[in-house]
């Protein structure tokens, strides 16, 4: 008898939560579509739309930092390290110019 109790008590202890938060997420979901929010992006090509990445940490084996930005920042980051790097290249080719 008393470890049936003690079985009832502890199933009740589990599922009480569970159920809460089920009624929670009903409320919340309830809430956002009063309130307007905007829906979320689902199309990956959207400018809007967040992707993230993770890169490696130079100096440690197996730390990653994630990186999350819009697609329209991700274009302007590209081009960002595009132009950086060739004005870079650019000016180590006309510095091997000079020395000659």
């Amino acid at each position: 008898m008393k470890y049936i109790f003690l079985a009832l008590a502890s199933t009740l202890v589990f599922v009480a939560p569970v159920q809460a938060q089920d009624q929670g997420t009903k409320e919340a979901t309830e809430t956002t579509k009063k309130s307007g929010k905007p829906k979320k992006i689902t199309d990956r090509r959207h400018p809007d739309y967040v992707r993230c990445r993770s890169e490696p940490v130079i100096g440690s084996l197996t730390k990653k930092r994630r990186l999350c930005m819009t697609n329209a920042a991700w274009v302007e980051y590209i081009r960002k390290g595009s132009r950086d790097s060739q004005e870079f290249v650019d000016g180590l080719q006309s510095g091997s110019n000079q020395s000659n």
